[in-house]
C-alpha cells in the first residue's frame, strides 16, 4: 500500500496500545512523519510492493523489513544496494531499542517506543 506523505500519522495520533512502537523520518521530504509498528512486518522501501513506500532514490525497492521475534523489534536489510545502517554501523540484522536511528540511503529514521515518548531520543 502507497502511503502519501500527508496520511501518515502525526506523533499525537501515536501512543495508545494498538501502535506501541514507531518510525519516525527524520531527515528528507518526510522528515517528522510517523508510521506505526503495529503489524507483525512491515517492508520499507520505494517500490509498490512496499508497506512503507517512500519515493526517496537512494533506497531500493524492498529496502528493509521491521519486524517483531516475540515481543522484540528487530531491523533487517533485505539486500539493498546502499544498506541499513543502525547507530551508524551496517547491519543485516539486528535488535532495535528506543532511540535507535536507522539510516537507509539518504533517509533518516528514528525508532521511537511510545511508553518513553521523546525521552532520550536525539
Amino acid at each position: 500500500m502507497a502511503v502519501d506523505r500527508d496520511s501518515l500519522l502525526r506523533s499525537d495520533d501515536v501512543g495508545n496500545e494498538s501502535a506501541p512502537i514507531f518510525v519516525r523520518v527524520e531527515s528528507g521530504f518526510y522528515q517528522g512523519l510517523e508510521w506505526p509498528l503495529a503489524r507483525a512486518s512491515t517492508v520499507i522501501g520505494r517500490g509498490r510492493t512496499a508497506d512503507l513506500v517512500l519515493s526517496e532514490a537512494t533506497i531500493s525497492r524492498a529496502h528493509a523489513l521491521l519486524g517483531f521475534k516475540g515481543d522484540k523489534p528487530f531491523v533487517q536489510d533485505l539486500g539493498s544496494t546502499n544498506g541499513t545502517l543502525l547507530n551508524d554501523v551496517r547491519e543485516a540484522q539486528a535488535a532495535l531499542k528506543h532511540g535507535d536511528e536507522l539510516r537507509m540511503g539518504r533517509l533518516v529514521l528514528r525508532i521511537v517506543f511510545a511508553r518513553f515518548g521523546d525521552a532520550d531520543v536525539h
